[in-house]
């Protein structure tokens, strides 16, 4: 009964647009070539805004509505977080928690119990789809009360072009803007735990009899040290090539970065590089003249 009734409520939500706040000002009326000359992009979508007061720093596509792949892990992660549910409950990996569209493998076997504390981890850290999966069937009302609490809390955090069909990210149904995740990031920034989780590099799952599973981050930039990142999220599908979100501290500015769709297998990483550096010319002083 409460999965349909937060399913009927995320259904009028949607039927009259309604936000919380609005979209990341002016981020619309800039393209790849006012003002961003000296900074070549080579996501198909990419924003990067200061933290906080939200001044657009670079954005190109920014309105435009594509899948997010695992990006949808951090609303996950949300959603289980502002639950209030116990952390340190063990929930047994089902066969309800398998993927069986695109079969992606995974470590996490059927009949395993970790805490929802591991499964967060997992979730964001490695982006361990079966974690994802768990945590949804394990909410109240089942997955499908998660997903309309999703799609609910995207809508109470301003984010009207956004929605969610699973937790984990598998379909190319989970869509989103740029703009939209700008204000994810900043709702999951906003939880230390998530913030912890998403930039741990690595995470040893400890098992019976001694035995350990080791999982690492997906984001390969959490273990540079020229970097300083707050929070990470990477995804990946066909439909939505390489994606990645993170926020950071570049210089003396705090900023969110989103990637969206960038089809080469290190672009998104290589766009990353090229922002940070192009935020540490301009910000570094100019020489006397």
């Amino acid at each position: 009964m409460w999965g349909t009734l937060l399913v009927l409520l995320a259904g009028c939500a949607f039927a009259f647009n309604a936000s919380a706040a609005q979209p990341v000002a002016s981020a619309k009326r800039h393209n790849a070539g006012a003002g961003n000359s000296a900074l070549s992009v080579k996501s198909s979508t990419a924003l990067v805004v200061e933290q906080g007061g939200q001044r657009v720093l670079y954005a190109k596509n920014v309105d435009a509505v594509l899948p997010i792949a695992s990006i949808t892990k951090l609303m996950t992660a949300l959603v289980v977080m502002e639950s209030g549910l116990p952390l340190d409950e063990r929930i047994a990996i089902s066969k309800e928690d398998r993927d069986t569209s695109k079969r992606i493998r995974s470590r996490l076997r059927t009949g395993m119990e970790l805490t929802r504390s591991d499964l967060l981890k997992l979730a964001l850290m490695a982006s361990e789809n079966r974690a994802a999966a768990a945590l949804s069937r394990a909410y109240p009302g089942g997955t499908s009360a998660f997903v309309a609490a999703m799609n609910l809390k995207a809508l109470e955090l301003g984010m009207p072009d956004t929605r969610f069909v699973d937790g984990t990210g598998l379909s190319s149904e989970n869509v989103s803007t740029a703009q939209d995740l700008v204000w994810l990031v900043e709702a999951a920034y906003r939880h230390p735990l998530i913030r912890e989780y998403t930039t741990d590099s690595s995470h040893n799952l400890e098992l019976d009899k001694g035995q350990q599973l080791r999982f690492s981050n997906s984001n390969r930039l959490v273990k540079n040290r020229e970097w300083e990142i707050g929070l990470s999220k990477t995804g990946y599908l066909d439909a939505a090539g390489r994606c990645l979100v993170m926020q950071a501290q570049i210089g003396e500015t705090p900023v969110i970065i989103v990637l969206l769709h960038s089809w080469g297998q290190l672009t998104r990483i290589g766009d990353a590089n090229r922002i940070k550096r192009w935020i540490e010319t301009r910000s570094s002083p100019q020489p006397a003249g």
